[in-house]
């Protein structure tokens, strides 16, 4: 009977079994990847507060390039090129032969003033005697001219004696040829008076005589200086043939080839001179610590690996948009504040590579170190 209710009671439930036969319950993982975010967090943090901190004396901007000067060459006179003496982005120093234009119509003006000027000069020496001449000669002319009135007056005062005379002698004691003579000689005396006279009158302009040909002398004076003016300007024209370089730098932006046609003051190339700066735009709410001096870093990009320094040289006494073609109008009534840039001259000092051209107007990255303030 027992063995019967055994048989028909139900099998022993799978759970019951795991009760008596289950193993411990398993230890948790630890959350190692909810650590790692939290430091990699913490590191982020502390980096960029380290940052802040590192560059709070420092101010850079990306809105800046390397600027100079680029002196502009031109023709100053008219002609053809008969020989370049340089070529694209060529070193050159001042003085040197640049372009040659063709010389021979100034070397025909060049001598051709010249030979005016011989002319003049000339003209001048025999003017100059004709004035020494004048001097003398007129003065001289006034004392003779006065002597032959006084000899004239004298022979007058004899012919009108010898008039009264033979006039009022006894007709009987002369003869009619005799009287007729003294009236001949006493007209005749009386117009030599006359004569005399006009001849002083006439020698009495010594002072305007010798006024005139000091007057011909100081045409001819100036005769001379324009003909030596010209002759300047000729060789000057003549030397203007060799165009040279103004000053030290590299030939950029040529536009003439030998045998070109060149007119007077037609610009032919620049020449960009070493001396560079960098040209830094910053914001106006980055200028109150900015001061002249402060040392400069400076990154370019061209050259990642050219590691350059400067110093603050002046800030520009004027916005960009100040002196653009159509500065801003403020006075309206849209008006829109915008933050405005001002350009700041940065000073190379040092770790320029000669083999490392800096061209101009090419991306740099200054970094003013604020703490240096003088």
């Amino acid at each position: 009977m027992a063995d019967q209710q055994e048989l028909d009671a139900p099998p022993a439930r799978p759970a019951d079994h795991d009760r008596s036969t289950a193993a411990p319950p398993r230890r948790r993982k630890f959350p190692w990847g909810r650590v790692l975010a939290v430091l990699i967090l913490l590191a982020v943090i502390a980096g960029a507060a380290y940052y802040v901190y590192a560059t709070r004396n420092e101010q850079d901007t990306d809105d800046a390039y390397t600027d100079g000067n680029a002196v502009s060459v031109a023709a100053q006179v008219s002609g053809y090129v008969v020989h370049l003496a340089v070529g694209d982005n060529q070193f050159v120093h001042k003085g040197d032969l640049i372009v040659k234009i063709d010389p021979r119509l100034f070397i025909a003006a060049r001598d051709e003033a010249r030979g005016q000027l011989d002319f003049a000069r000339a003209q001048l020496r025999n003017f100059r005697i004709a004035k020494e001449i004048a001097e003398t000669t007129f003065p001289a002319r006034l004392e003779a001219a006065q002597a032959n009135l006084a000899a004239a007056k004298a022979m007058q005062f004899k012919a009108d004696a010898d008039f009264r005379r033979f006039h009022e002698v006894n007709p009987a004691a002369t003869t009619r040829q005799d009287i007729d003579n003294a009236t001949a000689n006493a007209r005749q005396a009386a117009a030599a008076v006359l004569q005399a006279d006009a001849q002083v009158k006439e020698a009495m302009l010594v002072k305007p005589n010798v006024d005139l040909a000091t007057q011909q002398v100081n045409q001819w004076e100036a005769q001379v200086e324009q003909a030596q003016a010209n002759l300047d300007q000729a060789t000057l024209n003549l030397g203007y043939t060799d165009v040279v370089a103004p000053q030290d730098g590299w030939v950029t932006k040529r536009n003439v080839v030998e045998g070109n046609y060149l007119q007077s003051g037609t610009e032919i190339m620049a020449l960009v001179v070493p001396d560079v700066w960098v040209t830094a735009n910053f914001k106006e709410t980055e200028l109150a610590r900015m001061r002249r001096g402060q040392r400069v870093r400076i990154h370019v990009d061209a050259y990642p690996s050219l590691k350059l320094t400067g110093h603050v040289d002046s800030v520009q006494m004027g916005s960009g948009s100040k002196f653009t073609a159509f500065p801003p109008e403020n006075a309206t009534g849209n008006f829109v504040k915008i933050v405005q840039r001002v350009p700041v001259k940065i000073v190379i000092d040092s770790g320029l590579d000669p083999k490392l051209p800096l061209p101009l107007g090419i991306s740099v990255e200054p970094t003013v170190d604020l703490t240096g303030t003088p």
